[in-house]
């Protein structure tokens, strides 16, 4: 069976349509693909909920892939800084890493600071419409600072570090995120929460066909 080709704004480089869609991969995982985008401050506690519900999806049975910002920056984003102009594409790589993922098939979950409305809206536009679910871990920066689980608020304080999100970097939150969480419970309250909106949006139902 032959591919089908769609050209690109470059009419030199054509995008190739593959036998095997989206629609068949989610058939093959029983559920289906979404992007799950946590977003809050440095210490929110953005990935240590996504590794928790990522622990949750897996033991269901479930094909997820983390991606943290940190993780990233080790080689995906290794040559960018922090000014604007390099996060912005450090989230269009993720974005564009994540739709891919979501074309195979998978739950993705990224936990990036991601601090501005428009490169959220970015990674949104890339996506088809209902599969981007931005969740917003809305902690407090008194309770981030408090936690500080890198040390970045200390560094911050000291003056080793400058243009730190929520300190003398703007962070913009989300003004109508699908999922708004109160950072301050528990994460398994947190987690729990998530899988009942994953069921209700029919990514994770076992009883429905995809």
């Amino acid at each position: 069976m032959t591919g089908r080709y769609q050209r690109s704004n470059d009419e030199n480089i054509v995008w190739h349509i593959h036998p095997v869609q989206r629609e068949d991969r989610e058939r093959l995982h029983k559920h289906r693909s979404a992007v799950l985008w946590f977003t809050g401050l440095s210490g929110a506690g953005k990935s240590t909920l996504a590794s928790a519900l990522e622990q949750a999806l897996y033991s269901k049975g479930v094909s997820t892939y983390l991606l943290d910002g940190d993780n990233v920056r080790h080689g995906l984003c290794r040559d960018l800084g922090f000014r604007d102009d390099e996060r912005r594409e450090n989230i269009r790589r993720v974005g564009e890493v994540a739709k891919l993922m979501l074309d195979a098939g998978l739950i993705v979950l990224s936990a990036l600071i991601s601090p501005h409305y428009a490169e959220r809206q970015m990674v949104r536009d890339m996506l088809p419409v209902g599969r981007f679910i931005e969740v917003f871990v809305d902690t407090p920066l008194a309770i981030c600072q408090a936690r500080d689980p890198k040390g970045l608020y200390h560094k911050v304080r000291s003056g080793q570090l400058h243009n730190f999100t929520g300190i003398d970097s703007i962070y913009q939150p989300p003004q109508q995120p699908e999922i708004h969480l109160n950072g301050t419970q528990l994460i398994t309250q947190l987690t729990t929460q998530l899988l009942e909106v994953l069921k209700e949006r029919v990514i994770i139902s076992f009883s429905n066909p995809v």
